[in-house]
């Protein structure tokens, strides 16, 4: 991704650190978010018992709508780090309010290694993460193209891939829709997925792709409970 996307120069790719009142914008978005969804959605989480309490882990929800980024910060109790599409950044306040919040860009069209360095800067910084694994939103009941970019990251600093279903977001905003519609929105949160790698080392490529196919396998079984 070169500067221009994210406001930094080429080889400055270090996180913007989350302030508290960064961190106090976040959580009263999605409270209030949480509020506004049950009335729209009926919205409703099931599994976040699952979510580790401490620590990071990598939340990667099926993708099917733009409002997912939404319902992804919404069913979690902790504050997120995101890694969003770097076309958001194309409105400069907007993205500088992405980031004040905790969001970094990723060019999706290319291999964008400075968006990966800061997925492991979060990890590595104890601070949890999402990222949609599937790259962007897709279409139908099937789970079928995934990036590699979830499970490099949790290979290479040995933190957990937590599989999530979001069922009804693809009616609540379908593709090509520019209006929220009334709609049962439903989260199921899986069990988290260790992956097996050795302590030290470097990770071969053959575990990542195993990773990637284990959670392309959870995330299915979870999104056919949901629809």
């Amino acid at each position: 991704m070169t500067g221009a996307a994210d406001g930094s120069s080429g080889d400055s790719y270090r996180l913007r650190a989350v302030g508290r009142v960064g961190d106090l914008t976040y959580r009263f978005l999605c409270n209030l978010g949480r509020l506004l969804a049950k009335v729209i959605w009926r919205f409703e989480v099931s599994g976040r018992e699952r979510l580790p309490t401490v620590g990071p882990y990598i939340l990667c929800p099926v993708h099917r709508s733009y409002v997912d980024f939404l319902v992804a910060g919404m069913a979690v109790p902790r504050r997120m780090r995101f890694m969003a599409k770097d076309s958001l950044w194309k409105a400069p306040r907007f993205g500088r309010f992405l980031e004040f919040i905790g969001a970094f860009p990723v060019d999706r069209e290319h291999a964008d290694r400075t968006a990966l360095r800061r997925a492991e800067e979060a990890v590595a910084g104890g601070e949890p993460l999402v990222m949609f694994p599937e790259g962007r939103r897709q279409e139908g009941a099937e789970v079928t193209e995934m990036q590699q970019g979830p499970a490099f990251v949790a290979c290479r600093n040995r933190v957990p891939l937590v599989p999530v279903a979001i069922g009804g977001s693809d009616r609540a905003m379908p593709i090509g829709s520019k209006m929220v519609h009334f709609a049962k929105v439903k989260v199921v949160i899986g069990e988290p997925i260790y992956p097996d790698v050795p302590l030290e080392g470097r990770v071969p490529r053959r575990v990542v792709a195993e990773t990637t196919e284990q959670l392309r396998i959870a995330i299915q079984g979870l999104y056919d409970s949901v629809r």
